[in-house]
């Protein structure tokens, strides 16, 4: 290790659908996080890193600040406020035309009892049609947190990016690099896997039934001929969202399947036979035990 490179550990903190999943893999250049203009995509806390020279930024993208209605809910909220505490520094994401609310004061107040440097992006700068706009919101957030820089940017067009890196570069310390260069997320291959076909879910189906469904990669395998075989369940809470994850004659699972296939093919670089099958469980988000199968541990109920 050489303690003459610099770090630091960074936490994306934002209000729901503000864009730090996009943001998040806009930086690493690749994606690592799924996206979808449906709030609370991001469940659990997803980490980046991205090695450029001496500097390593370590981030961790949170879910969505939001007030919780189920025991998932209540997990999502403690895994930002766990994150912040954990970090060295914060990126809050915020977005163009939009005042800041309840939302960002939670946030901010956090930020300044923790006492560590922030560095706030302000989102979707492309979608504005005033610039004074952006003005107007970069004096009103700079009234409310000495921020370390406030960087404009759009993660959709990449505009402003590289700008908030080098930013993000200034908050890093010397003691070393936490993880060999190459490596771009501590997420296995099977939570990859699964967050793709949850992506699909997402921006196929309306309304509340995405955000009553899950997925479980129970198989994964490759075989000689470098096929990759992937056997995954959805789950979802009542019977007659079942039919709709399944569509007529099965359309729907095939379109979503066949979405997250392609995604998984280009990201991990070989051919994949992938298969989906959809069962019910009533009220998942509320109970440990399948909570568990996916991942949380028992701490998050506590």
């Amino acid at each position: 290790m050489n303690f003459q490179d610099k770090s630091a550990f960074i936490s994306i903190v934002g209000r729901p659908n503000a864009g730090k999943s996009s943001l998040l893999n806009r930086m690493l250049g690749q994606k690592i996080a799924i996206v979808s203009d449906k709030p609370q995509t991001t469940r659990t806390r997803i980490m980046g890193v991205l090695t450029e020279g001496e500097h390593q930024l370590v981030f961790t993208d949170t879910p969505g600040m939001h007030k919780p209605k189920t025991s998932l809910g209540n997990y999502m909220v403690r895994s930002v406020k766990e994150s912040v505490s954990s970090a060295d520094a914060c990126l809050l994401v915020v977005e163009a035309g939009r005042e800041p609310d309840e939302t960002e004061n939670a946030l901010i107040k956090r930020i300044s009892e923790m006492d560590i440097p922030a560095v706030l992006a302000i989102n979707k700068t492309d979608l504005l049609k005033q610039k004074e706009e952006l003005m107007h919101l970069i004096l009103t957030y700079s009234s409310m947190f000495d921020f370390e820089a406030i960087v404009p940017l759009s993660a959709r067009t990449g505009d402003g990016v590289p700008a908030l890196v080098e930013e993000l570069k200034k908050l890093t310390s010397e003691g070393g690099h936490f993880f060999e260069e190459d490596t771009l997320t501590d997420q296995s291959e099977r939570v990859l896997a699964s967050e793709m076909i949850r992506e699909k879910l997402l921006r196929n189906l309306d309304k509340e039934i995405p955000h009553g469904t899950a997925v479980i990669v129970e198989k994964m395998k490759q075989r000689e001929n470098s096929i990759l075989d992937i056997d995954a369940t959805i789950y979802c809470e009542r019977e007659s969202h079942k039919g709709i994850i399944i569509g007529k004659g099965g359309k729907m699972l095939k379109k979503v399947s066949t979405s997250a296939r392609e995604d998984m093919e280009r990201f991990f670089d070989c051919k994949v036979n992938l298969q989906t099958w959809v069962k019910v469980r009533e009220d998942w988000r509320n109970r440990e035990g399948i909570m568990r199968s996916l991942g949380f541990s028992e701490k998050d109920f506590q």
